[in-house]
């Protein structure tokens, strides 16, 4: 079991400080988003002086999260992510990072769903194989406010691409939130097909509320509605021994001294998975 810090929690800072602060809040690894990654190479950084930050902490890159949207499918728009893949998996061989998070956003919700599963199996097949003679994995993140939000859908196109690099992160929030996920499900799933899992809390939109993530997970891990423990001894059942992330989405906690919030996020999930 791997324990990683997630860009997200520390959104107001750089890869630099993120790396520091894992190591000296007990975490094995960075989650780390490309927004962060690729400001820190446009300003000067590199991926050698990376790599000895990396090597001086002893922390890893567990994931780059995210390339998305993963719906695009006009030939201009295509084209582009396919560049944006090429791109992040070239950063991720750079930093020996062996899984990229992929997912979709709203950007195939008016299609049949038939229309939406073709376009996101032929493109999920085209990154996979980008990845494959790389040594890269890909976690699929089902997001909750999109047409593409269950574990199932994800699994399902799993099982047709035929792609042994594609697997699914354990969201807690998002599956929560969607609605159209059960503990009981994560629970039966194959393993080898969890190649993360994200620990963290919220609250689903309220009936006429807008979707707003800054909004509906503005909870620390035990403020919200998600069942943190049903959702845990679920992963736990599987016998998953991967990387555990806790994602705090949260404007009122990035103003929190981001030290403090890396160490509080760091010991409540540790406290859950290992109870």
């Amino acid at each position: 079991m791997k324990l990683s810090l997630h860009g997200v929690s520390v959104w107001h800072s750089n890869v630099v400080t993120q790396l520091r602060i894992a190591h000296e809040t007990g975490f094995d690894g960075v989650e780390l988003l490309p927004e962060h990654l690729f400001r820190y190479l446009d300003n000067g950084g590199s991926f050698a002086a990376l790599r000895q930050l990396m090597e001086k902490y002893q922390v890893k890159i567990t994931c780059i999260n995210a390339l998305k949207p993963i719906g695009r499918h006009e030939a201009a728009e295509r084209a582009a992510l396919m560049q944006e893949a090429e791109k992040i998996c070239h950063a991720a061989v750079e930093l020996g990072c062996p899984v990229v998070q992929i997912m979709a956003l709203t950007e195939l919700d008016h299609l049949s769903e038939e229309a939406r599963n073709r376009i996101l199996l032929e493109n999920i097949c085209a990154i996979a194989d980008i990845g494959k003679p790389l040594g890269l994995k890909f976690q699929i993140e089902v997001v909750a406010f999109t047409a593409f939000n269950s574990l199932q859908q994800a699994l399902d196109l799993i099982r047709q691409s035929g792609k042994d690099n594609v697997g699914v992160v354990i969201d807690f929030w998002h599956l929560h939130a969607s609605g159209r996920t059960q503990p009981e499900e994560v629970a039966a799933m194959d393993k080898r097909l969890i190649y993360g899992v994200h620990f963290c809390d919220g609250r689903a939109a309220h009936p006429g509320e807008a979707w707003d993530e800054q909004v509906q997970r503005n909870y620390a891990p035990g403020e919200g509605d998600v069942d943190i423990p049903a959702w845990v001894k679920a992963v736990k059942a599987t016998g998953y021994d991967g990387v555990w992330s806790p994602e705090l989405l949260s404007p009122r906690n990035w103003e929190h001294d981001l030290r403090d919030t890396a160490r509080d996020s760091y010991e409540s999930m540790k406290s859950e998975i290992m109870a």
